[in-house]
Formats: C-alpha cells, sequence, structure tokens
C-alpha cells in the first residue's frame, strides 16, 4: 500500500480539491506547475500527468494546447476529474505498473509531469520502479519533470526519497539530469527542502 493511500484511505478526492480550489479563490496562483511545463515543451506536445489527481495540473495544460494524459491510482481523485474535465483521458493505474501501451496510450510522450509529492507518497522500496516506468512512456529527448518535498516541512508524511536517491534512480532507467530547481518559477535550487527535477531520455 502507497503512503498516500495510508494517509489518505482512498477518500480524499473531494476534500483535496476543495482545498485548492479555496487557495484559487483566495488568489493564490495555481498553475505554476503548468507554466513550468510549458517552458519547457511546445504548445500541441503530448504530457502524460503522473499522478494526477484531480486533475489540476493537466487540465490547465490541456487549455494551454496540450495533449494530455492523466494517470493516478486513487479513484475518488479521479472521479473528480472525471467530472472537471469529462473529455480529458484520465487512466487508473499503479505508476510502479504503468504500461502506457496496455493502456491504449502510445509511449511516446514529450513530457512526463509528476507534481505534488508523488514520488514521496509511493510505497517504500516502489520508487525506482515508478521512474523506470515514466521512463518508459518518454520519448527519446523527453522530458521527466518531478518536483516534491525532502524534508518534514514540505511534506506530509516523514521524508522517504533524497534527491541524490531520486537522480540515481533516474540514472538507472536512462535518464540524464538536466537542472534542478527550487520553485516552480525556475529558481535556481539551493539546497532547500523542496526541489524540482528535470531530466531527459
Amino acid at each position: 500500500m502507497s503512503r498516500w493511500a495510508k494517509l489518505t484511505d482512498g477518500r480524499s478526492g473531494d476534500d483535496y480539491a476543495a482545498r485548492f480550489k479555496a487557495l484559487a479563490d483566495s488568489g493564490m496562483d495555481m498553475h505554476g506547475e503548468a507554466r513550468f511545463c510549458a517552458a519547457l515543451v511546445p504548445v500541441g506536445a503530448r504530457v502524460l500527468d503522473a499522478g494526477c489527481g484531480t486533475g489540476r495540473v493537466m487540465i490547465r495544460l490541456a487549455e494551454l494546447g496540450y495533449e494530455c494524459v492523466g494517470v493516478d491510482l486513487d479513484e475518488s481523485m479521479l472521479a473528480v476529474a472525471r467530472r472537471e474535465a469529462p473529455g480529458l483521458p484520465w487512466i487508473r493505474a499503479d505508476l510502479t505498473e504503468f504500461d502506457p501501451t496496455a493502456a491504449g496510450v502510445p509511449a511516446d510522450f514529450d513530457l512526463v509531469v509528476a507534481a505534488g509529492n508523488i514520488f514521496p507518497l509511493l510505497a517504500t522500496g516502489t520508487e525506482a520502479a515508478a521512474v523506470g516506468r515514466l521512463a518508459t512512456a518518454l520519448r527519446p529527448g523527453g522530458l521527466l519533470v518531478a518536483g516534491f518535498g525532502l524534508d518534514e516541512a514540505h511534506l506530509p508524511v516523514p521524508p522517504s526519497i533524497a534527491l541524490s536517491e531520486y537522480d540515481a534512480y533516474c540514472a538507472a532507467a536512462g535518464l540524464t539530469l538536466v537542472d534542478h530547481f527550487a520553485t516552480w518559477d525556475a529558481d535556481p535550487y539551493d539546497g532547500g527542502g523542496y526541489a524540482i527535477s528535470v531530466h531527459r531520455r
């Protein structure tokens, strides 16, 4: 069982969506992840939102003109995504076993994005498998973007993966580090408790 499932019992979709709606209603910018991704690949590129949750990032990218597919294991989150954007493809699957071809999706994504602490919330010990599966979904030259917390201040659970470990998993999957950033506004990474990593296949 993933750390996310233990934390939420798979029933958090509506509460999660309500929390982000309240933040948006307060005037907070909710589209940093989408802007970051849009700066990396041209409009029309194929994007896989890995751990898409309620679809906040993917729906925005689709609005910007990207060809998007979302995948998540939490049915309560996907129910919100399907309700918000019924015309977009939402796939229920475990990232550690995800096979785009078996799901009827070409494995030639220009960019895979895993935002929202996806890797620290996987089942402990499955991180490398998830990286490997996502790497195979990329076309040659495609990018894997992952943003997640590295300390207790940036996570809802105790830290479970160091940035060096994540980079090692990416290297083992045939990916090359492009850069690390501290924020979705692309501020340089300074060793803090949150990092966004960009790797290329």
